[in-house]
């Protein structure tokens, strides 16, 4: 038997497919129309207006002087080398802590959550911050960006909240085996919680990789720049120079500094858009069940 489908249902089906497809085109355009420019030819790109639909032209001399420039690929390798040890960093951290704040028989659970929770609404400040940090003997290197940040509240909760969904069955026939809270965490719950550890994974490493102002804050050794703060100077500060040397001094040297502009988004944008569809079955099913339970 054949159930027709009310027409008030296929009026909100079509006006629902054509809002999602309008929205995922305005948040879809933006994006190819860098990519497209940043393979475009230089000349055709100053003197075209409006919708970009195609590469005006194609080239990609862009890209090849973005990694000519020695301080954008050190600092690529810079970002890549504070995602890595600054996210195995906090998702040790945030794992240990949410695991000991997700057991019952933890006497101080309540007091130490809501003291977790108050950070999320009160902090030092930025000063407080940067004197500890100076104490610390921690500034103009790496772990000044890195450990300042290897827990945050949010994902702390988020994390303690999906450990406490899994039964507590699979805990006691660990204990009944004689197995210990470690062995329990790394045999039992983290084999069990991996859309979550996905998510922690997703969360801190595109962290990491936007970070900049900590930076700038911290850092004065070029050397230890990370690839956006790089990419702040070409974009903000329009410092191009570096990666023109080679231009020929008659030509117009504004086109082509606008093309690289174009090409260093790209550069800094694809790795993440490239792991993303990895982790998104993950990402999904990990805030849902994360975020269920209270």
């Amino acid at each position: 038997m054949k159930i027709k489908t009310p027409r008030s249902e296929l009026t909100f089906r079509g006006f629902n497919y054509a809002f999602m497809t309008l929205f995922m085109l305005a948040t879809l355009y933006p994006m190819l129309y860098v990519a497209f420019a940043s393979v475009s030819r230089p000349e055709m790109i100053a003197g075209h207006t409006g919708f970009l639909l195609r590469p005006l032209g194609f080239t990609l001399g862009a890209y090849n002087m973005v990694f000519q420039n020695p301080m954008l690929v050190r600092s690529y390798m810079n970002t890549i080398l504070y995602v890595t040890v600054g996210t195995s960093i906090n998702l040790f951290m945030t794992t240990l802590g949410a695991y000991v704040l997700s057991r019952k028989d933890f006497m101080l659970r309540v007091p130490v959550m809501m003291f977790i929770v108050f950070t999320m609404f009160f902090s030092g400040g930025l000063i407080p911050t940067y004197l500890i940090v100076l104490a610390l003997g921690l500034n103009n290197t790496m772990w000044a960006l890195l450990l300042p940040t290897a827990i945050s509240s949010f994902n702390l909760i988020l994390m303690r909240t999906y450990f406490s969904s899994i039964p507590e069955t699979f805990e006691e026939a660990a204990r009944i085996d004689g197995a210990n809270d470690l062995l329990i965490l790394v045999k039992v719950i983290l084999p069990l919680s991996m859309p979550i550890v996905a998510v922690m994974v997703l969360f801190y490493g595109v962290g990491h990789w936007n970070s900049w102002f900590s930076a700038m804050i911290y850092l004065r050794t070029r050397e230890l720049f990370p690839l956006q703060l790089i990419l702040r100077e070409i974009l903000i500060l329009a410092d191009t120079r570096d990666m023109m040397t080679n231009i020929d001094p008659g030509l117009d040297r504004e086109p082509i500094s606008e093309i690289i502009k174009y090409a260093t988004i790209m550069v800094a944008t694809i790795p993440i858009l490239c792991v993303y569809p990895f982790l998104q079955k993950y990402f999904v099913k990990g805030v849902m069940i994360g975020g269920i339970k209270g």
